[in-house]
């Protein structure tokens, strides 16, 4: 039986979160943050749903996706509704890769996931927060459709973030 190559694609795969991936999307979340100064207060990295995310994804109109290469997961991302906003937006939220994990699609995977998730939940707007300096996930978030709005909406409790988006669904 002939070996493998030495440079075989990974297998990456995205499924629904599992109560046994809270401490590895914990873990991801406050080892990417800290990658593009995001520490201290006013960070997603404090969110007491951090290291609850199958509970916190439970409610309703509410889903997340971890991304794994084989069999390991690097990544993930959700949404759910908008706190303190107008019952048709939703948020996209905690969309976190390690650094093995970038530039190989992942991201615009959950992204198309979580869209197609906050249409299926009747939102007709998607808001999104993020941070000078996360260059990639903002070319991202613009090939998308998404357009930067000049402040944030919402209560989402993140006031270190200096970047927002919006999406028409």
């Amino acid at each position: 039986m002939p070996e493998a190559a030495p440079h075989a694609t990974p297998i990456v795969s995205i499924r629904p979160i599992e109560a046994r991936d809270d401490a590895r999307m914990a873990q991801i979340i406050r080892t990417v943050m800290p990658e593009f100064g995001a520490c201290g207060d006013g960070f997603a990295i404090n969110d007491p749903e951090v290291d609850y995310m199958t509970r916190a994804y439970a409610a309703p109109r509410c889903a997340y996706w971890v991304v794994e290469r084989n069999g390991v997961v690097e990544g993930g991302g959700g949404v759910a509704p908008l706190e303190g906003a107008e019952a048709d937006v939703c948020e996209l939220r905690k969309m976190y890769f390690l650094s093995s994990m970038r530039g190989l699609g992942a991201g615009a995977m959950v992204m198309e996931r979580a869209l197609a998730a906050a249409r299926e939940f009747g939102f007709k707007r998607c808001y999104l927060e993020t941070l000078t300096g996360m260059d990639a996930a903002m070319r991202l978030y613009e090939r998308t459709g998404f357009r930067r709005i000049d402040a944030p909406m919402g209560a989402t409790g993140h006031g270190g973030c200096n970047t927002f988006y919006l999406l028409e669904l």
